[in-house]
This record gives C-alpha cells, structure tokens and sequence, in this order.
C-alpha cells in the first residue's frame, strides 16, 4: 500500500495523509456541531416554557430523554475540537484523526436519535398522538441520507480508478 513511506493514490506521506484527514474531518464536524447546538439550544428552552406543564407524562419523559441525548450528541460533536487542542502537538496525529473519526460518528448516531426523538415529540403534541408513521418515515430518511448512502458509495466506488 506504501512506497518508501508514500502511499499510493496521492503523493502524501502519512503525517501528510492525517493532516488532510484532520481538516476535512473538522470541516465536516463544523456543519453538524451547528445543527446539534441550534437543536439543543431550543430544546433547553422547552421546559421554561408554561405549557411544558400541560405536556402528558409519557411526553414529558420523551423530552427529558431528547435533551439527554442532545446533551451527549453534542460533547460528541464537540469533542474532536478539544482533542485536538490537547494533543496538539504531541506527534499522535493519525491516532487523533481516527478517534475523532470515531467520537463523530457516535454524535452522529446521537444526532439522529435526538432529531428522531425531537419529531416524535412535536408531532405527538401537534397531532395529538396520531402520525407516527412520519416519524419512522423521517428515520427511514435519515438513515438512507447518513449511513444506507454513503455505505452504498463506499462499497461500489471503493477501489475504482479514474472513475
């Protein structure tokens, strides 16, 4: 796979190679760190509100559950940023770039339960309970969008050339 210490492919070495990885991973970090902290944001404010003591039993536990997971979505997302900053440095790049590879995905998984959760709530509120099939419906969607497609692409492109 290398050749006097170049990968194939590009011509970068592997310090090179994490580097690259580093920024694109941070790029992509910074559009969903974005989002979980616009969504967990409004969700702190729920219950300040004086019809959150209206809301029935069972959705006032679906809330405490979605801000819980919008809790840990995003030390999640935000992680990657303080790992950075404490290895930086420290010559554990390609290590760094594979956890904080790692601590995204988990946010993402989280972002999605969160997303999920947050629907399920304001749908069972607005409709009374009814319509519980667009949240599975919307599910179905994030899932093809964030995990069925790009596994998808990773299997069919990996390892083509010139494509």
């Amino acid at each position: 796979m290398s050749q006097e210490g170049r990968r194939t492919g590009r011509d970068e070495t592997d310090d090179e190679r994490a580097d690259r990885m580093w920024v694109e991973l941070i790029q992509e970090v910074r559009v969903a760190q974005t989002g979980v902290q616009i969504l967990f944001g409004f969700l702190l404010t729920v219950a300040f509100q004086p019809k959150y003591a209206d809301l029935a039993p069972t959705d006032q536990v679906i809330y405490i559950v979605t801000v819980v997971l919008g809790a840990c979505a995003t030390g999640a997302l935000i992680g990657p940023v303080s790992l950075h900053r404490l290895v930086s440095g420290r010559r554990v790049k390609p290590q760094a770039v594979r956890l904080a590879s790692r601590m995204t995905l988990v946010g993402l998984a989280l972002l999605f339960a969160t997303m999920t959760s947050s629907l399920l709530l304001i749908l069972r509120v607005a409709t009374h309970g009814y319509l519980p099939w667009l949240v599975v419906a919307v599910a179905a969607w994030y899932l093809t969008c964030w995990y069925i497609l790009p596994l998808w692409a990773r299997r069919a492109y990996s390892g083509r050339s010139g494509d």
